[in-house]
């Protein structure tokens, strides 16, 4: 593990980049602002490391990022229809910046504030720990939240996030993490013809504003029906009226489990490398947007374009304070926000 200022923010405040590598060379960098995951390199079937997530080189475009790359996004991952929620008889108004709804937090979420971070090494694994607290009001929400994000590089090629939260008022609690992943290299080209398999039978499909209805779809005989191993790009432009209104995929998964703890939501394989992603959860949904807007300049001058990278964004299902039948995303003092997923590199023949 190592720790160096990677840049200063507008107010001259300096920004720390650390460095997870483990046993076999994966290595992880991780910004103290927004717990920005900057890059992530591992091997392919040769053992060639590459960097497999978007991001940028410098400090500067980090703080406009209107992409989130890499980034914690939160208090609310994700979106909340008209960046309004009632809670106990109260109504909230969030920021609309996604509009008409509040998107990943809202104007200054967790992907844009300094957090504290704290190293630590055990056996066979390399961990920072970031904390913050997002004081009563902050962006609209209710309650003092002290959340603790924990990213740990292990010796088994894995990336494991765990996050942590308490609050004094009854609160939406919704983290996630949002890197942009092309297992082929970060500014290669696209991702279609990535195979992914989504262990999930259902998905919310959502209204032109991306906000979910009150419907829980199955997947079955749709161009969402990811069950068995099929290209990205394979329906990715179909006529079909939800991937139309998206310009591709841009929705939550309803992930199969029989019981609460962690399941295999995700794997993702790279035929040309051989790069292989598996992604575990406890969180009930992952969210598969595949880039259907983006248009950035990235690392080494490389152009970021539409269907660049994947992100599977493990998380509660969006607009659920709006959603009774929805699992509940509220925190309320005396209990535990508690949520934990494992990206797991491998590699095929």
């Amino acid at each position: 593990m190592t720790k160096a200022e990677f840049g200063k923010l507008p107010d001259g405040k300096a920004v720390d980049r650390f460095t997870l590598t483990n046993a076999s060379g994966m290595e992880v960098q991780v910004l103290n602002y927004g717990g920005i995951v900057t890059a992530l390199r591992v091997p392919d079937r040769n053992g060639k490391l590459d960097d497999i997530v978007l991001g940028y080189d410098t400090m500067e475009p980090y703080v406009r990022n209107p992409s989130y790359f890499g980034a914690i996004v939160g208090r609310y991952a994700n979106r909340i229809a008209n960046g309004k929620f009632t809670l106990d008889g109260m109504t909230y108004t969030l920021a609309t910046n996604n509009r008409p709804n509040s998107l990943h937090g809202g104007t200054k979420g967790f992907d844009k504030v300094v957090w504290t971070a704290k190293e630590s090494t055990s056996a066979g694994a390399a961990s920072v720990a970031l904390t913050y607290k997002s004081a009563d009001g902050e962006e609209g929400f209710p309650g003092n939240l002290n959340i603790t994000v924990t990213y740990t590089v292990t010796d088994k090629n894995e990336l494991v996030i765990e996050y942590r939260g308490t609050s004094d008022k009854a609160t939406p609690v919704n983290l996630s993490h949002h890197s942009y992943f092309n297992l082929a290299g970060a500014g290669t080209g696209d991702v279609l013809g990535h195979q992914l398999t989504l262990h999930a039978d259902s998905f919310t499909p959502t209204d032109a504003t991306l906000i979910p209805t009150d419907v829980i779809a199955p997947v079955q005989a749709t161009p969402f029906d990811f069950r068995t191993a099929t290209t990205i790009g394979a329906r990715i432009n179909d006529s079909y009226e939800q991937l139309r209104q998206a310009s591709g995929y841009d929705h939550n998964f309803v992930i199969r489990r029989q019981a609460a703890g962690m399941v295999l939501a995700a794997r993702v394989v790279e035929p040309t490398t051989g790069r292989v992603m598996e992604v575990s959860t406890t969180e009930p949904g992952v969210q598969l947007y595949t880039s259907n807007t983006l248009n950035a300049v990235g690392k080494a001058g490389k152009t970021y374009g539409k269907y660049s990278a994947f992100c599977l964004e493990t998380q509660h299902y969006p607009d659920s304070p709006n959603k009774p039948q929805f699992p509940s995303t509220i925190l309320r003092p005396g209990s535990e926000y508690s949520s934990k997923t494992v990206y797991a590199f491998s590699v095929v023949k």
